[in-house]
């Protein structure tokens, strides 16, 4: 790994063993209470990153995970203190820390750790991906009936009416052909799992650059096939999207295509 990708590891390593250490509380029972105890925790963990981040890219901007990733010309951190923020509140282990640095708009360096997994993700434009430093390759699947196929929605949904509809169109569609349909957490983590052929396939509609961010280089640089769900290559600002291993993408985007039809 280069020096980057090792600074950012121990960064997420850092973030990942302080939210273990924190004590453990039932989950919230109103919508402000998890706002109140997500605040508490996230805030902390963004500082600690942005101490360690920004000294190795000074001149990066630090753009929240909800800012507009494609308006930053030049080098800009994406981080998710708390990727999968409600499944760590509700105690689940679905969560992980993202740390992403983009360059004119295109991932570029990616470290996703999971600290309950003792799994760390890692990616570099032109380097490969890895898992705890051994190199991914995605599913070599060629039947969509064998395979678990994943997805999931971005955040806040409900101002995406057109991506609801999407999603509930193309889950029927992936049902008629998929062996299995799960959602199984962050989306980064999904799609990290699909570089390392862990799930076959995921796909999603809405726009949702941050979280797709990191997952999107450690497909590409795996040997996965990144499009959106129209068959085009992703770029931000798409409002779909479909990775898959090179055998298996095809078929799904016939099904996807085929849904639409109905």
């Amino acid at each position: 790994m280069t020096e980057l990708i090792d600074a950012m590891t121990e960064a997420a390593h850092g973030a990942g063993q302080y939210l273990l250490e924190l004590p453990r509380r039932a989950p919230a029972t109103t919508l402000a209470d998890f706002r109140t105890r997500f605040d508490a925790i996230d805030a902390p963990v963004a500082a600690l990153l942005r101490e360690r981040l920004l000294p190795l890219r000074p001149e990066a901007a630090w753009l929240d995970e909800f800012d507009d990733s494609s308006s930053a010309a030049g080098e800009a951190w994406v981080c998710d203190a708390t990727d999968g923020a409600v499944q760590y509140l509700q105690g689940l282990p679905q969560w992980c820390v993202t740390l992403t640095l983009v360059r004119d708009g295109e991932p570029v360096a990616v470290v996703l750790h999971n600290p309950l997994l003792k799994e760390t993700y890692t990616a570099e434009a032109g380097a490969g991906a890895f898992r705890n430093g051994e190199r991914i390759t995605p599913s070599a699947k060629a039947e969509p009936q064998a395979a678990l196929v994943a997805t999931s929605q971005p955040p806040f949904a409900a101002a995406q009416p057109e991506a609801l509809r999407e999603a509930g169109r193309s889950l029927t569609a992936v049902l008629l052909v998929a062996g299995a349909v799960r959602n199984l957490g962050p989306t980064s983590w999904q799609l990290a799992d699909v570089a390392a052929g862990r799930i076959d396939a995921f796909w999603e509609y809405g726009r949702d650059d941050a979280n797709l961010l990191p997952g999107v280089l450690l497909a590409r640089e795996s040997g996965a096939t990144v499009t959106d769900a129209a068959g085009a290559p992703w770029r931000l600002g798409a409002t779909s999207i479909l990775v898959a291993g090179p055998k298996l993408h095809p078929l799904m985007l016939a099904a996807l295509r085929a849904g639409e039809s109905d």
